[in-house]
């Protein structure tokens, strides 16, 4: 991948089962698309990753106050019905990513959702396995429901509005990841585009962004 110069952020990339998603750097004005060697035979290697800009996104709440988070994700458009888990950062500041391909991951630097803000999940596209999660995310439209469950066995509801396919260098991190938003978004984010080993894998990014409805009690 090029290198991309941008005033006030950096964008690299990490590699989710061969495709790149892009995220904000923490700091510096100038930093490089990283690609991932990995192949659908070896979906475990990810590329070195650096998270969103923290001062863009919600920060992590004090340890002496329990937070609700995200525990569950349904899509039903698309038979998405998964566990969600919270990634964090590695001991060298990169960004976690879900170890199982069944299984989603949401950025928890970001807020919950159903908070201000952009909140993301992440999942993976395939596996040597074969489909993982967001598989079919591509085939969501507009007006598909998403529904999150949270911690506290609150409901966020979210309409799909659109979906968009970005190849990887012109991935626009800030409007996914930091965009500046006193309403709730969900952005949804997974690989997609041709599979091009030799240039690293996936070369687009899929993603789904989605408007607030409500948050309920039950999934009524």
């Amino acid at each position: 991948m090029p290198r991309h110069r941008l005033r006030g952020i950096a964008v690299v990339s990490l590699a989710a089962v061969g495709c790149s998603l892009v995220f904000l750097g923490l700091h510096g004005d100038l930093g490089s698309a990283e690609t991932s060697t990995a192949s659908r035979a070896d979906p475990a290697r990810d590329a070195v990753t650096r998270p969103p800009n923290q001062s863009l996104t919600a920060k992590p709440e004090s340890a002496s106050r329990s937070r609700v988070l995200p525990a569950s994700l349904k899509i039903p458009a698309i038979q998405v019905s998964s566990d969600v888990i919270r990634l964090g950062l590695n001991e060298d500041d990169t960004v976690e990513v879900p170890k199982d391909p069944a299984t989603v991951g949401w950025y928890g630097l970001g807020p919950t959702p159903g908070q201000p803000g952009s909140s993301v999940m992440l999942g993976h596209r395939d596996s040597k396995q074969g489909a993982a999660v967001f598989y079919r995310l591509q085939n969501l439209k507009p007006a598909d429901r998403v529904a999150v469950r949270l911690s506290d066995r609150a409901i966020a509801h979210f309409e799909v509005t659109r979906v968009v396919s970005y190849a990887n260098e012109k991935f626009p991190a800030q409007k996914v990841y930091a965009v500046k938003t006193r309403r709730p978004v969900l952005n949804l984010v997974t690989c997609g585009g041709a599979y091009d080993r030799a240039a690293g894998g996936y070369q687009s990014n899929v993603v789904v962004y989605t408007k607030y409805l409500w948050t309920s009690d039950s999934d009524t």
